[in-house]
């Protein structure tokens, strides 16, 4: 089947579907990487079934473009360019993110601080509207919508291909490890480390209140070795431990997903050498962990307090102020730090709000893990305080509590509802709060 009959299939389930019958929710290839909730009410929706649409389309060597389908995960794609000596510019930490989600939701790692979300190097979209209307999306050509797809969490419309950029790659990384004691000597060289925009790759990692990490990655043609851990080896432990280190290009790029960042210790003995080579291969990565959780989902229903799994953007003007307050408390580690550059201001956010934001430069500050069993607090909500207090920006994959007035005061209502009332009138998508903010 090719693209266009694929199209047309979507467009034909969408105009056979009575609104009357209820929202509905894609159904994809790929794992979801929204954290898993057993209360969404998505799971009793009828379904828009996307399968297949995840081929790479078209790459050109001399643009250095890629055309391919939302469903191709990051992994699928940057096998097919680095023999190419080419990746794109932003490279998401875990493999079965797909493109098309990275652009929906949102997208952030070593090279953001650069090239800011996936969706910054994105030229144009194909989307299929609520109502069947197949669009083409660019700058110049329907770019409100273009613009406002980032972020929309699919409830403007269905992203059905890609255009975007490709940036030259070499088949190595080598990573060198700068350790502080302090937070004030780990801030003031990520800073210098940012204006200076010679690294290829800039993150860190807090481990403990006396123990940060900075992690400074370069592309190299040549590797006297090369560290592997995707199966025994753990790599955030390894940041603590060694001032450099080589990977290939691939094994960086998703360095993260063989514990889901950490998250695989919260397996009893999960980074135990005896139970990994046991059992890794059956739970280790994103893609066995995330699987495992759905497949759990009947039991999670009656976790009132599932443990924290979240990203946070603070403008680098707030940095300091979120991190004092959080390590005052809550004081959970590790925590992965990664800068992210804003490369245009973004129409979702409410233009009073984004006043108050008053800086290009953000932090992602990503707390993975974090148990939230105390029945006097939530961690979520806490959270939720702290970035709004400093001007900031949670990720909508986990759980919420905004109040309808809170969140549109941070997100632009008048942009939204424009868009929305021209792709999906109906609703059919749902509605963006609606979506995230449901009883459980």
């Amino acid at each position: 089947m090719n693209h266009q009959e694929k199209v047309q299939r979507i467009v034909e389930q969408l105009k056979n579907h009575a609104p009357t019958k209820g929202p509905l929710s894609l159904q994809k290839d790929a794992v979801s990487h929204v954290v898993p909730n057993p209360h969404d009410p998505k799971h009793r929706d009828q379904k828009v079934n996307l399968r297949g649409l995840n081929e790479i389309l078209r790459i050109d060597l001399q643009e250095k473009i890629c055309e391919a389908e939302p469903g191709v995960t990051f992994f699928d794609l940057v096998q097919k360019t680095i023999p190419l000596n080419l990746v794109p510019l932003l490279v998401p930490e875990l493999k079965t993110i797909t493109i098309g989600g990275a652009v929906s939701g949102c997208s952030v790692e070593s090279m953001s601080y650069k090239y800011g979300g996936f969706h910054d190097s994105c030229l144009e979209y194909e989307i299929i509207t609520g109502t069947g209307e197949v669009l083409t999306c660019s700058s110049d050509q329907n770019a409100d919508l273009f613009h406002m797809i980032h972020g929309s969490y699919g409830t403007l419309g269905i992203i059905s291909k890609l255009k975007f950029k490709l940036i030259a790659a070499k088949p190595f990384v080598k990573i060198e490890y700068l350790r502080y004691r302090t937070f004030d000597q780990f801030a003031t060289t990520l800073r210098q480390q940012i204006q200076l925009g010679q690294a290829d790759f800039l993150d860190g990692i807090i481990h403990a209140p006396d123990n940060y990490t900075l992690c400074l990655g370069e592309f190299v043609n040549q590797a006297p070795y090369t560290s592997d851990y995707t199966w025994l080896h753990i790599y955030y432990k390894s940041t603590r431990e060694k001032s450099h280190d080589y990977l290939t290009t691939t094994n960086y790029l998703f360095r993260y997903d063989t514990e889901c960042h950490w998250l695989s210790r919260s397996i009893p003995g999960m980074e135990t050498k005896l139970l990994r080579l046991l059992l890794g291969k059956q739970i280790l990565s994103s893609t066995n962990l995330l699987g495992w959780s759905k497949r759990l989902a009947p039991l999670l229903r009656f976790d009132k307090r599932p443990d924290v799994v979240v990203d946070v953007f603070i403008p680098w003007n707030r940095f300091e102020k979120f991190y004092r307050r959080y390590q005052a408390e809550i004081n959970y580690y590790p925590l992965w730090i990664v800068p992210y550059r804003r490369v245009q201001k973004y129409p979702w956010i409410n233009e009073e709000y984004d006043k108050r934001i008053g800086d290009p430069l953000f932090i992602d500050l990503a707390v993975y893990g974090l148990k939230n069993r105390r029945r006097d607090l939530n961690y979520y909500q806490i959270l939720e305080e702290m970035v709004y207090d400093c001007n900031g920006i949670k990720t909508l994959i986990s759980h919420n509590s905004y109040s309808k007035e809170r969140f549109w005061e941070i997100y632009n209502r008048p942009n939204y509802e424009k868009i929305k009332q021209r792709t999906d009138p109906q609703n059919r998508f749902r509605e963006l709060y609606e979506k995230f903010h449901f009883e459980q």
